[in-house]
């Protein structure tokens, strides 16, 4: 039997979560920025060290605060959150040109460890710094941001360029590995 992994994509508007989706599973990119509105569900099943994974990748447009809980006032309260509490991995993205993004996906990831009382400390956070392509436009050092993410946060860092698909495969790799996925261990 196959597990399906369960996977959210967080981040600010306008920080590329649909593109880095949308390349990982199509490989293709497009330079007209969409806004998402509402929660995307993407059920693909990808082959990675020759194993079938099944991922249910949820795609969450910005919200103003992770769920408190699962009643009324949490998660099934607004339709955009189902689902955001119960995923095995996290993936918070800012765009490395932007530090209000860099600060959304921090207070994210606080409220994440917060609030989320089942398997808080083994739920994987990766987070994600895109357009590096954009490189010259950086707002904080590398180095600082890998540091902190890294030492700090103990969550995993990677940066990325969706419009040019450096490191999207990757992510999803280092994904797979750090759920616990034993068949990828050695990818």
């Amino acid at each position: 039997m196959v597990a399906t992994f369960k996977i959210a994509v967080l981040g600010a508007q306008g920080v590329g979560k649909s593109a880095i989706v949308r390349q990982f599973l199509y490989n293709e990119f497009s330079e007209v920025c969409v806004p998402t509105t509402t929660r995307r569900v993407y059920l693909p099943a990808v082959v990675m060290n020759g194993h079938v994974h099944d991922l249910q990748i949820m795609d969450f447009p910005p919200i103003t605060a992770f769920p408190v809980n699962t009643l009324q006032v949490g998660e099934w309260a607004d339709v955009c959150c189902r689902g955001l509490r119960s995923v095995h991995a996290y993936i918070l993205v800012y765009d490395i040109c932007c530090f209000d993004s860099f600060e959304y996906i921090k207070t994210i990831r606080q409220q994440i460890l917060e609030t989320r009382v089942i398997g808080t400390s083994e739920t994987p956070i990766i987070i994600v710094g895109n357009k590096r392509d954009l490189q010259r436009g950086r707002v904080i050092p590398r180095w600082n941001v890998s540091n902190l993410v890294k030492k700090t946060w103990k969550c995993g860092y990677i940066e990325c360029s969706a419009k040019y698909n450096w490191h999207i495969l990757l992510l999803f790799s280092e994904l797979l590995k750090s759920v616990g996925c034993a068949r990828c261990k050695h990818v």
